[in-house]
């Protein structure tokens, strides 16, 4: 995390640096036993709450320098390493973690506990609590304003793909579908891990049917918008970044995710379009008054810019915000995708997105910091509006639909804007840093 300082500022209350592990054998000090724990514990959770490796490793080495311990991380998607103690001695700690969803309110608790204790304000035993209350707190928001949250960013996403004024609604209603179906895809162990796939199955056969029956022709943008929400841009995003730090274990592995995410979803899609294809038929003339129903007017140009400002507020809730760092993720998410837009239309996509990436990282760097907060608040919501979701996902549909030299083309730009959006993150990053040591 960027809030996270390799240093205390001079006002801190200094910190006395831990006695380094004893020998094998010996007991080890209540207080070194406390900042053991509160480090495992702290690893756990910024993982689980979608912190990506570069960033995990960085904070947990800053927060075991200033306590005095010595200790090595390793970070996959999976698992977590942590070896304390000097290396003949060392004790290695192996933590079996799964991928995480970003949790952005948990994020900042996190990083006010961690830099209480680094600053000396609090214990590390009593960090190691507040961390636990803070786990066992309930959802910030309740379900039914989740799938709020699924529908408005739906609507907001076929905004983005200025589809007709009837097209919304639909985009609307599987936005719903999909929450549904996640939710409770969620809920079982057996249908968990096929959640994306399920979903692209259920809310593309609907669209399809809906687009045989209505005689639209939007079916593949409607399913597109539903289904935005699971598209792992984001994920795709953060694996070329962590593969450009030399994270390569993470990075790989985490883009290896990502690319399985979309083969499900486009399988989902493939299987989902032919199944609505054939009801769409079959119901086209049971209900031949239904054609036309829906209006096909054009988007007024207004309804992209509104859509920039509920797909903000859609984010804070599906990423579990705090409701009052909802106007900052507003103003991120706008900076982004301003920035992107006239950069691409000027200079290209490719440079559209570097540019878009560079203004969300390096404005959320310097706002955690004038705020002692964590950068990733903003920063995840403003690449959000940002990710080629929407381009990898017509890439696999292209393969799928054996159109390869499409699919190829499509997967070649994919690439190209996801370096440049991990590109213009880590310049951003180092920017920033360099401010920070000017001014000091």
């Amino acid at each position: 995390m960027s809030v996270l300082r390799p240093t205390p500022p001079a006002d801190a209350l200094e910190l006395v640096p831990l006695d380094r592990r004893p020998p094998t054998g010996a007991v080890e000090s209540a207080e070194f036993a406390a900042a053991r724990r509160f480090i495992l514990q702290l690893a756990r959770q910024l993982h689980q709450h979608g912190t990506p490796a570069h960033r995990l490793e960085a904070t947990l080495s800053v927060l075991a320098q200033q306590l005095g311990v010595q200790a090595e991380f390793f970070s996959t998607p999976t698992s977590i390493m942590v070896g304390i103690g000097d290396l003949e001695q060392q004790r290695v700690h192996l933590l079996r973690v799964e991928p995480g969803q970003p949790n952005l309110g948990h994020l900042s608790q996190l990083g006010a506990i961690t830099r209480q204790v680094m600053d000396g304000e609090i214990t590390p035993a009593e960090g190691l609590r507040r961390i636990e209350v803070m786990d066992a707190q309930p959802p910030v928001y309740p379900e039914w304003l989740v799938m709020v949250a699924f529908v408005l960013s739906s609507a907001a996403i076929a905004c983005f793909l200025k589809v007709r004024a009837g097209d919304v609604l639909v985009a609307s209603l599987l936005g719903l579908v999909t929450a549904i179906t996640s939710i409770l895809a969620s809920r079982s162990e057996n249908t968990r891990h096929v959640t994306e796939p399920l979903a692209a199955f259920v809310v593309s056969a609907l669209a399809f049917t809906l687009d045989g029956v209505l005689r639209t022709r939007t079916g593949y943008a409607t399913s597109l918008a539903g289904l935005a929400v699971l598209l792992p841009g984001l994920t795709f995003t953060v694996a070329l970044t962590e593969l450009s730090t030399r994270h390569l274990a993470s990075g790989t592995a985490r883009l290896s995710g990502a690319i399985v995410t979309f083969l499900g979803l486009g399988f989902g899609l493939a299987l989902g379009a032919k199944a609505g294809g054939v009801a769409g038929e079959a119901l086209r003339d049971v209900f031949p008054m239904l054609a036309g129903a829906l209006p096909r007017s054009v988007l007024p140009v207004w309804a992209e810019w509104a859509g920039l400002v509920v797909a903000p507020l859609a984010f804070t809730v599906l990423l579990s915000a705090r409701p009052t760092d909802a106007p900052l993720i507003v103003m991120a998410c706008a900076a982004a995708y301003v920035t992107s837009k006239l950069a691409g239309a000027a200079v290209g996509e490719e440079l559209g997105a570097f540019l878009g990436a560079f203004v969300v990282s390096a404005g959320s760097t310097l706002l955690a910091r004038a705020r002692r907060g964590v950068a990733m608040v903003t920063q995840v919501p403003g690449l959000l509006i940002l990710v080629p979701g929407s381009i990898g996902f017509r890439s696999m549909t292209s393969l799928l639909g054996q159109e390869v030299e499409t699919g190829i083309q499509t997967g070649f730009r994919v690439a190209i804007v996801g370096i440049s959006l991990a590109a213009g993150l880590l310049a951003g990053n180092v920017v920033t840093r360099a401010k920070g040591r000017i001014r000091s």
